[in-house]
């Protein structure tokens, strides 16, 4: 819920980086008062609201560095991404370390540790965030404008463009750990590295592919990836019953690395296809990933419980469709709206006098 909001105001407020500042002691904040809660329930309300401050944080930096280097969005956007996803890989694991020797109350306070820091890290920080001028407040016509852009038909085929490809990424790596365990008998420790290196390869790689779109496409690499992930997903039945073990390894390694390596891509060529309002588009998209791709997780879970291995032919399956919606639809910018001078992107930033200009030619 997070995610739209803060795009928004990431397009209207002029001082974002006093913006950034608070979503860390939003988080640190949060989390520790959750340590103190009485029950599941407000448990529950309270990590949803550290967790909001962490969502807000991600359109905020995204659209700062789009803006920053439109000619190699997706490489800045994958440069961004490897911090989260080590944090994803690495959190659970110093989280349960700190369950064996302390309480969970006393976790969730150590938790809150690395968002305090940060929040005074950003004191100075904040100062070196490009201040932009706008009108300072999120309007109706923002809403419209949003509307206008993703509810036409080329706009519904890039969301499901979108939602169908995270759909595929969130069934793979929701099923993998229970796959390994369950099925082929690996203990938590040898699951937990195999799922470790398929994720961090990924993250690794998206910088690389990110930049390689900014030089050939987002078209050819958004298709490559997909249909290159689908066909990893569906050798793995074959692998199975070959009884090809680290055959299997290797193409969930694959069909893991490339779906999580074209997510910026992703992420650029919607940017590129709204035109302006990167914040809100931005949002936009996170939101679709993380809210409709969420139920890539639910079909695998119920494909798998006819046979595990079906959650992989599910995954290749809307790996393709993302390939097809991505046939049918031209990533290429639309016309900058009439609110692309209002909030300020053809102005030169205060500091650094770089001109953002969103008319820029941009790649399809």
């Amino acid at each position: 819920l997070g995610f739209l909001p803060s795009g928004m105001l990431a397009d209207v407020v002029s001082n974002r980086g006093r913006l950034m500042l608070i979503t860390f002691w939003w988080v640190a904040v949060g989390h520790w008062f959750a340590s103190f809660a009485p029950g599941f329930w407000w448990l529950a309300v309270l990590l949803a609201l550290a967790g909001f401050g962490d969502a807000a944080w991600h359109p905020l930096a995204t659209t700062i560095l789009v803006q920053n280097d439109p000619q190699r969005r997706a490489q800045a956007l994958g440069i961004h991404a490897i911090g989260g996803t080590l944090s994803g890989v690495i959190g659970p694991l110093l989280v349960g370390f700190l369950l064996t020797i302390i309480d969970w109350r006393q976790t969730l306070q150590i938790i809150a540790l690395p968002g305090a820091l940060m929040g005074v890290a950003f004191f100075v920080i904040a100062k070196w965030i490009p201040v932009q001028q706008t009108t300072g407040k999120v309007s109706r016509a923002d809403f419209s404008a949003l509307a206008r852009t993703w509810f036409n038909g080329r706009g519904l085929r890039i969301i499901a463009m979108i939602s169908t490809y995270h759909m595929a990424l969130v069934a793979m790596i929701s099923m993998i750990p229970l796959y390994l365990q369950e099925f082929h008998g690996l203990s938590s420790s040898e699951t937990g590295i195999a799922y470790a290196v398929m994720v961090l390869a990924g993250a690794v790689g998206q910088p690389f592919i990110g930049r390689l779109s900014d030089r050939v496409g987002r078209r050819k690499v958004i298709v490559l990836g997909n249909g290159l992930a689908a066909i990893a997903a569906f050798s793995v039945r074959y692998f199975e019953q070959e009884g090809w073990f680290f055959a299997i390894l290797g193409a969930l390694l694959v069909g893991v690395a490339l779906l999580e390596c074209v997510r910026s891509v992703i992420l650029a060529g919607a940017v590129e296809y709204a035109g302006s309002r990167e914040g809100a588009t931005l949002g936009f998209a996170f939101s679709l990933m993380d809210g409709i791709g969420a139920f890539g997780a639910v079909l695998a879970g119920w494909v798998a419980s006819f046979y595990f291995s079906n959650a992989f032919l599910l995954a290749g399956g809307l790996a393709l469709l993302a390939v097809l919606a991505c046939f049918t639809v031209s990533l290429q910018a639309t016309a900058a709206p009439e609110a692309t001078s209002r909030h300020g992107f053809d102005d030169k930033m205060n500091e650094g006098g770089r001109n953002l200009s969103v008319t820029n030619t941009v790649r399809e």
